[in-house]
C-alpha cells in the first residue's frame, strides 16, 4: 500500500485563488460598463505635466471695456534705453538685474489729470478739477472714472482712497498669480503725494479687471497724472519662476465673457473672495486664453525680452 501524503491548505489555497480570480473578473466587468470619470486632481496633474514641457508661461491680456478704448495703452515689457556700456562689469549687463526688470510689464496711464481734494469734519471729501475749464478730459467724465471711497473703508481717517477701474484684463490657463506694483523701477521727479495700493490675485482662475487704487497721504498736495507715464506695474507669480512669462493678446470668447460676468461685483456682497477660488474652478471653462489673430502685436510686445 503507498502512503499518500496530504499537504494542509492545498484544497484551501485553490478556494482562495479562484474566489480572488472571479472577484477580479466581477471588478472588471465593473469597471468596463461603468467607466471612471476623470476627477479634478487628475485632470490638473495632466494639465501640470503638459505644461512643464513649455518653454514660457503664457498669460493674455485684453482691453474688456471697447467704450474709449483707443485712450488704453498696450501693455509692454518694462526697458532701460542706456547706451552702450563703457565696461563689461557694468550694471546694465548684469544678468540679474536685467531678468528682474524684464519680469515687469508697464502699464501707461491714460488721461491727464490735476486733481485736488478738500476733508472737513462732518463733510463728505470734496474732489475738484484743478485745471477747471482747461482740462483735456471733461468734467463728466472725470467723475464717472474717478471715485473717493466712502470714508469708513479709508484705512486712515486723513487718507483719502481714490480708485479708477481700469478696462485692462488678464488670463491664462497656466497657473498664474498677477501682482499690481507701484512704478518703482521709473524715477518720478514730481513724486505722487501718496502710495498706491497694491495687490495679488490669480489670472487662471478670477480674471477681473484691473483697479488702479491710490491712498492720498499728504492731502495739502495735489494729484497730478500724465497720460503716457508709467502708472503702474504688472508681473506674475508662476509654478516654475525660471521661466519667463509671454504677454498673448486674447480674444474674450461667449464662454470666457459668462464666466467674467459671473465673477464681477461679487465684492459688494461677500468680504472674502478667496473662498469663492474652489466655486470658481468647477465653473471655469476648460479654456480661457484664446489668441486674438486679427491684430498685429504691437512693437514693444513683438520684441518682449521676457518671450525670448
Amino acid at each position: 500500500m503507498i502512503p499518500i501524503t496530504v499537504r494542509r491548505g492545498s484544497a484551501g489555497s485553490y478556494q482562495s485563488n479562484d474566489r480572488r480570480q472571479a472577484r477580479d473578473r466581477r471588478r472588471d466587468a465593473i469597471a468596463e460598463a461603468y467607466p471612471r470619470r476623470p476627477v479634478m486632481f487628475e485632470f490638473l496633474k495632466r494639465r501640470l505635466r503638459a505644461q512643464s514641457f513649455k518653454r514660457v508661461t503664457e498669460v493674455g491680456w485684453t482691453i474688456a471695456d471697447t467704450k474709449a478704448a483707443m485712450i488704453w495703452d498696450d501693455p509692454e515689457p518694462f526697458r532701460r534705453d542706456f547706451g552702450r556700456a563703457a565696461s563689461a562689469k557694468s550694471v546694465q549687463g548684469c544678468p540679474a538685474a536685467i531678468d528682474f526688470d524684464a519680469r515687469h510689464i508697464v502699464i501707461r496711464c491714460p488721461v491727464d489729470l490735476h486733481l485736488r481734494i478738500s476733508l472737513e469734519e462732518g463733510r463728505a471729501p470734496v474732489l475738484e478739477n484743478v485745471d477747471g475749464a482747461r482740462s483735456t478730459i471733461r468734467p463728466q467724465q472725470i467723475g464717472q472714472m474717478v471715485s473717493v471711497v466712502n470714508p469708513a473703508e479709508w484705512r486712515h481717517p486723513k487718507r483719502p482712497i481714490l480708485q479708477i477701474i481700469t478696462p485692462y484684463l488678464f488670463l491664462s490657463d497656466e497657473v498664474a498669480y498677477i501682482n499690481q506694483l507701484p512704478p518703482f523701477l521709473d524715477y518720478q521727479a514730481e513724486p505722487l503725494p501718496g502710495t498706491l495700493i497694491s495687490g495679488r490675485f490669480p489670472v487662471h482662475i478670477w480674471p477681473r479687471p484691473l483697479m488702479w487704487a491710490f491712498e492720498w497721504h499728504d492731502t495739502s498736495k495735489n494729484l497730478i497724472l500724465r497720460r503716457g507715464q508709467p502708472w503702474f506695474y504688472v508681473r506674475f507669480d508662476t509654478l516654475d519662476p525660471s521661466k519667463p512669462t509671454r504677454l498673448v493678446e486674447a480674444e474674450i470668447t461667449p464662454p470666457v465673457q459668462r464666466y467674467i460676468d459671473d465673477l464681477s461685483g461679487v465684492t459688494n456682497y461677500v468680504n472674502r473672495t478667496y473662498a469663492l477660488f474652489e466655486r470658481a474652478k468647477r465653473r471655469r471653462p476648460e479654456q480661457l486664453l484664446v489668441p486674438r489673430t486679427d491684430r498685429k502685436a504691437s512693437r514693444s510686445a513683438a520684441k518682449c525680452p521676457m518671450a525670448a
